[in-house]
């Protein structure tokens, strides 16, 4: 009987139960998740301890009862001895749950620890990928990610170390104990434990998919709810109330749909495992009472085979239940890898550094780009000497916007080159590029925070003088000073609490707080009335001097006094000169000041 090779049976329920049988992704991911322990030797070998102290005390209560029954008992003289073993047996409990309680504290701080790091990792990694990736996701799905997909890879954490461990020390080491206990009647006990393998292979096999639709499901949901509490005024405003609710309910079916997918097939797997267990109990009680009757075992060591039983099956039974557990966890750590496994963009890390002083100096050489495999610039060539203003103009779409976009390399070009003070900004990193400009946007965006946080976005040591400078320079000044708390009122999400001009101004006064020699700006007054555009038209003004800028702008006021105007349509510069250049020209320009929007305004100047 000892041929059997018991032994295996443990490790083989515990890989099944950790991977499944898939040694490609699932496991993969599995691996991945326990290689952040590396960094916490010590408290993993303190976890070992624990675990194999744990196993040994449990041995202790059965052999010393077995001893009673055998010796102590039916030996008048010997019941002095009695007192003695039943200590002995209070004693193993208090070590087990003493070395217990210190598993399972450790096991918090270094699971709490790794959580920490991962969680970590994925944010910088979201801090590394390029806008294009963010283009195609949902930012309720990458929320879910950062922080409900990490909490579930907890549970491989928890489970796999907590549990798994000690579950398999204690099942190897009792299995081995009952074959030289009785090699016969520990075949028979051990007997189902080959079938549990077999259905734990087959639930994890077949239910990895199953636990990732209800990821995805409930990513899904999360993603709807984000935007529509984002966007609830349009709801609102469009009396949409109904058939979003009707929309959200689609969506939490899915995820009803899919989660009792997956509880159905619990509710098979886990009444079936307990029955597979069970019938070990009953070969036990056969065989073993059988060959007490023969003679073969002695009452004390049957009564201690059915303890040790119990305990072998008991750990058994934890792993089928970590095997539920550790598929949700690995169909989360499944989506948190995907992330990190994301190509980061260019020179998210590392790449040349400007020079802390720079002219300026920027040249566009025959560039193109694609965005989604739809060309968005064809060939385009600009320059902009230092300290000028160039101004871009075009129809909507023509490409305004992503030639800023390209400049702060937001996106990578196809072809040609850009160059700032002749170095290529391909090669540049992104830290240092980003560093020398500062960025308005058509559509001011304030974090939900204060005042003076969002400012100090664009300057982390600047002093409450410079923001006030910067805000008076921007005439954000005035409405800043009466609000409740001034530098220190919280702005709402997006700036909800501001209008869209005031918004505007402290999103031109970060820029201005930032004193960058590059300025790019894109309908930075498109948000604000005619009498406040001109009091910030002075202030860019006064900004620009000595700065390279670009300058986005439908209004005439805006751009007519720009050192150069480039005139794009369908990615490609059409025109390029002065405003009484091409004005005289009578081509696109002249048009679109002629019949565009930009003739309301020349039609007041």
């Amino acid at each position: 009987m000892q041929n059997l090779g018991f032994p295996k049976f443990p490790r083989a329920v515990l890989y099944k139960c950790l991977c499944g049988g898939h040694r490609s992704r699932g496991m993969k991911s599995i691996l991945r998740v326990f290689s952040y322990l590396r960094r916490y030797p010590v408290m993993a070998l303190v976890q070992l301890f624990c675990a194999v102290g744990m196993t040994l005390a449990v041995f202790v209560f059965p052999n010393a009862t077995g001893h009673v029954i055998d010796k102590v008992i039916p030996d008048p003289s010997r019941h002095h001895e009695f007192l003695f073993w039943t200590l002995v047996a209070l004693a193993g409990f208090l070590l087990k749950d003493g070395l217990n309680a210190l598993r399972i504290f450790v096991n918090n701080t270094f699971e709490q620890k790794v959580i920490f790091d991962i969680r970590s990792d994925l944010y910088n990694k979201i801090q590394k990928l390029p806008l294009v990736w963010f283009d195609g996701k949902r930012t309720g799905d990458i929320m879910t990610r950062v922080v409900e997909d990490v909490t579930n890879m907890e549970r491989v954490l928890i489970d796999g170390i907590e549990q798994g461990l000690v579950a398999a020390l204690q099942v190897l080491g009792i299995g081995i104990f009952l074959f030289i206990l009785n090699p016969a009647v520990a075949a028979w006990a051990t007997l189902p434990v080959p079938l549990l393998a077999v259905g734990a292979w087959i639930y994890s096999t077949k239910g990895r998919d199953r636990y990732r639709n209800q990821r995805d499901a409930a990513s899904d949901l999360n993603a709807l709810l984000h935007d529509n509490i984002s966007g609830v005024r349009q709801i609102k405003a469009y009396a949409a109330e109904g058939a979003e609710h009707e929309r959200f309910n689609q969506f939490s079916d899915q995820l009803r749909v899919t989660t009792l997918r997956m509880m159905k097939w619990w509710a098979l797997y886990s009444p079936g495992m307990s029955f597979l267990r069970m019938v070990g109990y009953v070969l036990v009680l056969g065989f073993g009472g059988a060959a007490v009757m023969k003679g073969e075992l002695s009452i004390g060591d049957f009564t201690k085979f059915l303890l040790f039983l119990a305990l072998f099956y008991e750990p058994i039974d934890r792993l089928n239940s970590l095997n539920q557990m550790l598929l949700s966890g690995r169909a989360a750590a499944d989506r948190v890898f995907e992330i990190l496994d994301s190509e980061d963009e260019p020179h998210a890390v590392g790449g040349k550094e400007l020079p802390a002083e720079i002219k300026g100096h920027v040249r566009f050489e025959n560039v193109s780009f694609s965005y989604q495999d739809q060309p968005t610039l064809r060939g385009v060539t600009l320059e902009a000497e230092p300290g000028r203003t160039i101004a871009l103009v075009g129809s909507t779409g023509a490409g305004k916007s992503t030639v800023l976009s390209l400049l702060a390399r937001f996106y990578e070009i196809d072809s040609g080159r850009i160059t700032i003070d002749g170095m290529s900004i391909g090669e540049l990193s992104k830290a240092s590029l980003r560093g020398r400009m500062a960025y308005v946007t058509q559509e001011p965006f304030l974090f939900n925070g204060t005042v003076r946080e969002n400012l100090l976005l664009a300057k982390r040591n600047a002093s409450e003088s410079e923001m006030w400078a910067a805000l008076k320079a921007a005439h954000a000044e005035g409405f800043v000073s009466t609000l409740p708390r001034q530098l220190d009122t919280h702005v709402g999400e997006r700036g909800v609490k501001l209008s869209g001009g005031e918004k505007q101004r402290l999103s031109i006064a970060r820029a201005l707080l930032k004193d960058a020699p590059i300025l790019l700006l894109d309908e930075a007054t498109a948000s604000v009335d005619s009498e406040t555009e001109r009091l910030i038209q002075d202030a860019l003004d006064h900004l620009m001097a000595n700065r390279t800028a670009f300058v986005i702008a439908h209004r005439l006021s805006t751009i007519r006094n720009a050192d150069h105007i480039y005139v794009l349509e369908a990615g490609e510069v059409i025109e390029q000169g002065t405003h009484e250049t091409l004005l005289a020209k009578g081509g696109k320009y002249a048009e679109l000041c002629r019949k565009s929007f930009l003739a309301a305004e020349q039609a007041g100047e």
